[in-house]
Order: structure tokens, then sequence, then C-alpha cells
């Protein structure tokens, strides 16, 4: 238990640990105190403790933390059968010799008699006390068993939230180098014939580096936070067009506040202006809907056949992964061609149960 909690801070923490185990010895006590007597007024009586009920009651502690503290945890390093023999071996050795220390030796020195007659067999001292012994061997190995579990659970949580940050992270690493490939071609053409929608079209980029450099570090910003983003890179897009009247987006938002990750709808919008035709009388269509916890996206686009580069790529592969993360089982990604025409929607439930 010990090499998790130096890394990881649990639920189950060493002071709840310590009280669990007061409220074990506080019930250990009740059970050999207190006895049901429907004489008595108050229905029961409190035991007046003999000394080789203190004793026992010693040997008991004594053996449930040496099991607990030195033998299970070592037991469990290594799992196997020879390993949990010699485990129990050692437990009920220790439980045996300690209560023969204690009883017929210690005790027997100051008041005369151990707590077994004089004569009693060593074979008969162990067989009997390998019952005894059992007690404290069960309940420490079940309670160690249960806390170790607990906190390897929140142990593998833990893992796989740091697993997801990481990936997430790796996927925000890539789509940025993906976005200056892109916009970087579209201004460079600009440049070399020499446009005069070169200097907007940097100034432009400028404003989506500041939020691929400040806003996508978060783990979600606001839905409006995006679509701006959206809407910038269409105008840097349109700025290398003959007709800067090739995309149409609607937008149809109840909530601008909303929180999705960044880069979660862009891809999909890259997507279409990398491959789609740039034709006036055939716009690119771009219809973003959200009420309640719904999110719909939808992309139509005729295809631009002398684009000759393949459909997909790192964006929509890290969208793919995106929505598996944030959205497992709460989200639909489809496509579809009907003859020239392309057509992409995603559907998420933003805080819904899956469907």
């Amino acid at each position: 238990m010990s090499k998790f909690s130096n890394t990881y801070t649990f639920t189950l923490t060493k002071r709840k640990e310590f009280l669990f185990h007061c409220l074990l010895g506080l019930l250990f006590i009740y059970f050999e105190l207190i006895q049901f007597d429907l004489r008595n007024p108050y229905f029961f009586t409190i035991s007046d403790p003999e000394v080789f009920a203190l004793s026992g009651g010693l040997v008991i502690i004594a053996t449930f933390y040496f099991n607990y503290i030195l033998v299970i945890p070592k037991v469990f390093e290594h799992l196997n059968w020879i390993r949990v023999l010699i485990g129990i071996a050692t437990v009920l050795g220790f439980f045996i010799s300690f209560r023969y220390l204690i009883e017929e030796i210690l005790i027997a020195g100051f008041i005369g008699n151990g707590n077994y007659f004089e004569g009693t067999s060593w074979l008969y001292y162990i067989y009997d006390n390998l019952y005894y012994g059992s007690f404290p061997l069960i309940i420490s190995s079940i309670f160690w068993i249960i806390v170790f579990n607990i906190r390897l659970l929140e142990h593998n949580k833990n893992i796989e939230e740091e697993k997801k940050a990481t990936e997430i992270k790796f996927l925000k690493a890539q789509l940025n180098p993906h976005f200056m490939f892109n916009t970087l071609n579209n201004i460079y053409s600009l440049v070399y014939f020499k446009s005069e929608k070169a200097l907007p079209a940097i100034e432009k980029l400028g404003e989506l580096m500041r939020y691929t450099t400040y806003e996508t570090i978060k783990e979600k910003i606001a839905l409006e936070e995006e679509v701006n983003y959206i809407k910038s890179y269409i105008e840097l897009d349109q700025l290398r067009q003959e007709d800067e009247n090739t995309v149409n987006f609607k937008i149809a938002i109840e909530n601008p506040a909303a929180h999705i990750p960044p880069f979660l709808l862009s891809p999909l919008v890259e997507n279409a202006l990398k491959h789609g035709k740039n034709d006036p009388d055939n716009p690119i269509l771009i219809s973003l809907k959200q009420s309640d916890n719904t999110l719909s996206f939808k992309i139509s686009n005729k295809i631009d056949t002398k684009k000759k580069d393949k459909l997909g790529g790192i964006g929509l592969d890290n969208l793919k992964k995106n929505l598996e993360i944030h959205y497992p089982n709460t989200h639909s990604l489809t496509f579809n061609q009907k003859e020239q025409t392309f057509n992409a929607q995603l559907k998420i439930k933003l805080n819904g149960k899956p469907h």
C-alpha cells in the first residue's frame, strides 16, 4: 500500500485507515466484554476480564498487526501459492510462540500456573492453537485486502486519468503543426502571387495562433470560442479564394457558454476546406445546432477531384480519439459520400447518459 500513497492522494487516507482500525478494535472489545443477559435491566452485562482473557486479546492484536504490517504485504509482492502457505505458517507460528511466551512462561512465572494444564503435550498445544490463531489471521488478511483493493482501484483510476491527459496533450501537439501546415500553405500562395490579401491573412493567422496558444491549454472551453476560431479559420481560407462566398455557416446555439474540448469541431471544417470545391453555386454547407445537452454539427461539400489528397488525415484521426476520450458512448460521427458530395455529421450528448 505504501507504494501507492507516496505518489497519489487517496480517498482512503492513513487517518481514515487508522479510524477503521479503531472501529475494528471497539468491535473486538464489544464481543469480548459485552454479553446479552435478559435478566439484567439493561439486557447486557459487562464481563470481568480474567488475566488469560487479557493475554489472549494481547496475542490476537499482536498477531493481527504482525500479519497486517509485515507478512501479508510481502506475500502480495509476488503472489503465489508457496508464498501464501509460507505466510500462513509464519503467522500461525507467531501466534503459537507468542501465546506460549506470554501465558505459559511469563504469566505462569508470576501466578504459578499457565492457561493450559501442566503436562499438555506440544502436539496438542499446537493443534489447539491453530484454531485460535486462524481468527486474527483471517480478519487481518480480509481487512488488508479490502484496503489494498480500494487503493488499487483509485491507483488505476489515477493512472487512467493521467493516460487520458497525456493523450490529449499529444493530440493537441499534433493539431497545432497540422493547422500551421495548412495555413502557411495558404499564405505562401498569397505572398507568391503578391496578393494584397497577404497582410490581412498574416494578421488573421496571428489571431488564430493566440487561440491555439492560450485556449487549447485548457481542458474545456466555451462553445462560442470554438465557433469564433472556426469563423476566423474560414475567413483566412476565403482570403485566398477568387470568390469569398464559398462557405455557408449557419449557427443556432442556445448556450454559447456550453463547454467542449478545444479543436473538437474545427477538424471537420479543415477537412471540408481542404478537400471541398470552391464554388459559390455549390458552397460548403456548415450547420451547428446546440440545444439542451445535445450538439449537432453537419458539413456537406462538393468534392474537388483536382485535390488528390485522400479524405481524413491527422485532424480527423485526432478528432475520433478526442471524442472517445471525452464522450465515450455519448457521440456519433458518421461520414458518407453520394456521387461527388461528401457529408459529415457529428452528434454529442454534452452532459447526457450514453445512448
